[in-house]
């Protein structure tokens, strides 16, 4: 899973993405200056004011543009909030995992408890080295090492344990912990295909254009507005990317990880 997934991780598009943005506040600038020249060539040539060629194509496009922006910014809010349940989901599944690990005998019990605090520090490990996509990989595949471990220990333990319950009780809350970190990291690669992003940006652009082409008319060019325009939607575009990656922005779900690091202080022997 790891070599797979991991790798596959788009995180190229966030590298990008502050050259990405500069980029597009740069082109809009120039795309609003060639729509106030296609204005104002509208007006020299007499063909009517250039308020009566708006609205009916206008009027949709920047209302498309509305839309798009709403629906990208809504769905990465949406993932945000899914990656922040899993991880407090996670921590009471190790929680809850490592509490069973009472029924078990106490030789048994003992070497389990070590391992789950190097698995949990695993844990932490593998999401604190994002970018670093080669390390992330290595740490991942000794979790999953860690996983084979602990669960070769706790079957044996458990055939061991005079406690019927502990098979019943413990088995479960081990499956639960392990599912949640292909979980993690299967929701951790969920972002909108490319083709919504580069749709984004040329929306922004054409818009760009046609608030060019409306404000040639102007007898006195409001560079406020202007400014306003083009860094507003920017800022919009760049924030949507930086809640789509919230390991490498200024927009994380660090906060969350400390209910995990709760979990892993809690197994410290008193």
């Amino acid at each position: 899973m790891a070599l797979t997934v991991f790798n596959q991780a788009p995180l190229a598009l966030f590298a990008l993405s502050l050259p990405l943005i500069l980029a597009l506040a740069v082109g809009m600038y120039l795309l609003f200056e060639l729509g106030s020249w296609m204005g104002r060539s509208h007006l020299k040539s007499g063909k009517g004011l250039v308020q009566e060629t708006l609205g009916v194509i206008d009027g949709p496009i920047f209302a498309l543009f509305g839309l798009l922006i709403a629906f990208t910014f809504s769905s990465a809010l949406n993932r945000f909030d899914d990656r922040r349940k899993l991880i407090v989901e996670e921590a009471n599944d190790i929680g809850t995992a490592y509490l069973r690990l009472d029924l078990l005998p106490e030789k048994e019990r003992q070497s389990l408890q070590r391992l789950f605090r190097d698995y949990v520090d695993s844990r932490i490990r593998t999401y604190r080295l994002i970018p670093d996509m080669k390390a992330v990989v290595a740490e991942y595949q000794h979790t999953q090492d860690l996983q084979s471990e602990i669960w070769r220990q706790a079957t044996t333990g458990v055939a061991k344990s005079p406690n019927t319950l502990a098979g019943m009780q413990l088995i479960p809350a081990l499956n639960a912990m392990i599912d949640i970190t292909n979980t993690r990291t299967a929701t951790m690669q969920f972002h909108p295909p490319l083709i919504i992003f580069a749709m984004l940006m040329v929306m922004s652009l054409i818009t760009a254009v046609l608030v060019g082409y409306q404000m040639a008319s102007l007898e006195k060019r409001s560079w406020l507005h202007v400014a306003l325009f083009i860094v507003t939607i920017s800022l919009t575009c760049y924030v949507i990317l930086d809640i789509e990656y919230p390991r490498i922005g200024l927009i994380r779900v660090d906060a969350a990880d400390l209910i995990l690091k709760d979990v892993r202080e809690g197994m410290d022997p008193k």
